[in-house]
């Protein structure tokens, strides 16, 4: 087996590159979404805060 016909995947190729995208996507998104929602969530308890101490 050389690496074209591994990459062809046997003619099954776009189906399982294509699920290894997904997946990639969705685990990247597992580690990305929920620190973003932390400093949105930081920010804004900071700002409510800060309005209460005025």
């Amino acid at each position: 087996m050389n690496l074209q016909e591994f990459f062809a995947m046997g003619g099954y190729a776009f189906y399982v590159w294509t699920a290894y995208g997904i997946c990639f996507v969705v685990l990247l998104a597992n580690i990305i979404l929920p620190i973003i929602q932390r400093k949105r969530l930081l920010r804004h308890l900071a700002l409510k805060q800060k309005r209460h101490n005025l």
